[in-house]
């Protein structure tokens, strides 16, 4: 590690608030606080969540950079216009969608999902867990889960898993195109959306940035070969948003280090990023045009992230400790997949990994 090294750069791209947490308390001395005008900016053009994920200890460390949105569910346009299906708007149409799939299609599964993914296996059942722990529980059950106020096997997070389970753990919802229940454990996570092309499937949870696993001749648009729908809250009018994103951190205290870090957080820059960068790349900078976002799905990304009376909240997996964010979370959801895991035991098994203060 650079730093380690004593050969920092000015500034670097720091993909979860957790490894700003670690450079803050490893190396307090070459991390350099966000200057004014970037705190002006962040103030002024990111929802306060934001300040809060690159802030430890009062200080803020990590300004906004790029940002994704995970709460969303892919499908084909269209098979719903062929089989006069709804985009639903509460999670109980969602079942009732997929009820309906189940009754319409006997052969066919109206889920396909993937969690295989090398030495990060596990990471998009984490995903699912967060998605609907936010829409179960609520964002201040949420946020004391992530802070370990609440210990990982709470009622609140088996109800959330099991929440989840009746839709990855329904050998009649899934594992469409892919096999059973259990082969969601060894899909990649790139190949798991692919189903719907072929009408092996209908629905597929995956973020926004999944657009890229989509082969090239496959248009993404709301009326092309996919596109995606917000994964719908409890009620029409609840609106909670999984996402993440990058930060930057400056470990150089110069007037010219504050400047760059500063005009990384303007409109003016997320708005040229946007334009040069192509599908995939989104900012949750207030001032950005959409306009100047490629793709659809950014688009719609963007929407979300900006929306005001979206309730956001950050990748669980990112802020906890790193034993259990990239650790047991993972290894403890793909056991639940793969061998049919007491759900209570598989999150008793993660709090025992918390570590202790």
């Amino acid at each position: 590690m650079r730093l380690e090294s004593g050969n920092a750069p000015d500034i670097a791209y720091v993909p979860q608030p957790g490894l700003i947490e670690r450079i803050a308390n490893d190396f307090p001395d070459q991390i350099t606080e966000v200057g004014e005008q970037a705190q002006s900016n962040i103030d002024e053009y990111y929802n306060e969540a934001w300040r809060g994920y690159g802030t430890v200890d009062d200080t803020l460390y990590g300004a906004p950079l790029g940002a994704n949105a995970k709460s969303f569910v892919w499908y084909s346009p269209a098979a719903f216009e062929e089989n006069g299906y709804e985009i639903p708007e509460t999670w109980d149409d969602l079942m009732a969608l997929s009820d309906q799939i189940v009754s319409d299609h006997p052969d066919v599964k109206p889920w396909c999902a993937g969690i295989e993914s090398g030495g990060a296996t596990g990471w998009p059942a984490t995903d699912w867990v967060e998605d609907v722990m936010l829409r179960t529980a609520g964002p201040e059950a949420y946020d004391q889960w992530v802070e370990h106020e609440i210990p990982f096997d709470d009622p609140q997070v088996v109800e959330a898993v099991d929440t989840v389970g009746e839709i990855l753990r329904n050998p009649d919802y899934v594992n469409g195109g892919l096999g059973e229940v259990q082969s969601i454990a060894t899909t990649p996570f790139g190949e798991a959306g692919l189903p719907i092309l072929d009408g092996s499937c209908y629905l597929h949870r995956q973020a926004s940035f999944y657009q890229a696993n989509w082969p090239e001749d496959v248009t993404v648009a709301e009326d092309g070969d996919v596109f995606a729908f917000f994964l719908p809250g409890q009620s029409a009018e609840d609106r909670p948003v999984l996402g993440a994103g990058e930060f930057t951190v400056a470990l150089a205290d110069r007037p010219e280090v504050a400047a760059l870090q500063a005009y990384l957080t303007s409109p003016e820059w997320s708005n040229e990023k946007a334009k040069v960068s192509g599908p995939g790349w989104v900012s949750a900078n207030s001032e950005l045009d959409p306009a100047n976002l490629e793709s659809p799905i950014d688009q719609l990304a963007y929407e979300l992230l900006t929306d005001e009376d979206a309730t956001f909240r950050f990748d669980a997996s990112d802020l906890m400790p790193a034993a259990v964010g990239a650790g047991t979370f993972w290894t403890e959801m793909t056991d639940w997949i793969a061998s049919g895991k007491d759900t209570q035991e598989a999150l008793s098994a993660i709090e025992s990994s918390w570590p202790a203060e």
